[in-house]
């Protein structure tokens, strides 16, 4: 597959989240709760997580803001939820390194998630893809204390 292609099907995969963003809404009962903005930009994220025996069984997002922000939350909450909470973090950590363009251990499966390496190239737009990220590693350690 062509550089082009590749960059119009990964377009594609993000303009999809953002569209149409899974996992959007909010969590009640026994949840964590997480509100992240970046004042720089005006994205905000409302993040909940319900973590049970060092689990996320759930995890939902509401919030504003660009594309690359509400799309990378979609993402997000899609490939934590079922995951023990060490690995989730391990995946934060991998997406961190991935939007720094920096080598990563590509022992997890990211699916949809890969389709925002290419903002690493965008040094302004990474604060937006990490956004719910950072939101979610504050949560897990905050309910983990």
């Amino acid at each position: 597959m062509s550089f082009n292609n590749l960059d119009q099907l990964y377009r594609s995969v993000i303009m999809d989240h953002y569209k149409k963003p899974r996992n959007k809404g909010s969590l009640e009962e026994n949840s964590v709760t997480i509100d992240m903005n970046n004042p720089t930009c005006g994205d905000r994220i409302h993040l909940t997580l319900k973590i049970n025996n060092g689990i996320v069984e759930d995890a939902k997002f509401d919030g504003e803001g660009c594309s690359i922000s509400m799309s990378s939350a979609s993402m997000m909450t899609d490939i934590i939820k079922g995951k023990k909470v060490e690995e989730a973090l391990e995946l934060a950590d991998i997406f961190s390194k991935m939007m720094l363009g920096e080598d990563y251990d590509d022992k997890y499966d990211l699916g949809d998630v890969e389709a925002l390496q290419g903002v690493s190239k965008f040094p302004a737009r990474i604060k937006c893809a990490t956004l719910a990220w950072k939101a979610m590693e504050k949560g897990v350690k905050e309910e983990s204390k």
